[in-house]
């Protein structure tokens, strides 16, 4: 087995990370879509991180920074491959990322049902913030 691979993802692997979180991730947004992933990396081309091993896509990470927070979405690593630390390796090049773009603190979002990534997060050094509760409004184009 070859060593794990991060790097930012390019616009001719956005078919298949998609494919990549029916599998993989849990949950769909309404922006998980081509156009959606497109405009992300055309407007913040290291934003979105694969991890690859044996040039095969095993994980990603969303790091998103505003210039003001940092926002991380969609960590989701291959069932086949989970726990031999692609997720920790993933949001360390995300916080990374943050530190070097002036970031003082990231926050994900984690469905409550999701008690797997619940476990992760928590092994990473996240912790919820009860206080909060997220409004959404769909935007029509």
């Amino acid at each position: 087995m070859t060593d794990l691979r991060i790097r930012a993802a390019a616009p001719e692997d956005l078919d298949t990370v998609l494919a990549f979180w029916r599998t993989a991730a849990e949950g769909t947004s309404i922006s998980d879509d081509r156009d959606g992933v497109e405009r992300l990396v055309a407007r913040d081309p290291e934003a979105l991180i694969l991890a690859e091993r044996d040039g095969a896509l095993v994980g990603t990470v969303i790091a998103g920074f505003d210039g003001w927070r940092c926002h991380l979405y969609r960590l989701a690593v291959h069932p086949d491959h989970r726990r031999r630390g692609i997720g920790a390796a993933l949001l360390a090049a995300a916080e990374e990322r943050f530190a070097a773009l002036g970031g003082r603190r990231a926050d994900a979002m984690v469905l409550r049902r999701n008690t797997t990534a619940q476990h992760a997060w928590d092994a990473a050094g996240y912790a919820p913030e009860e206080q909060w509760r997220r409004w959404v409004k769909p935007l029509r184009g």
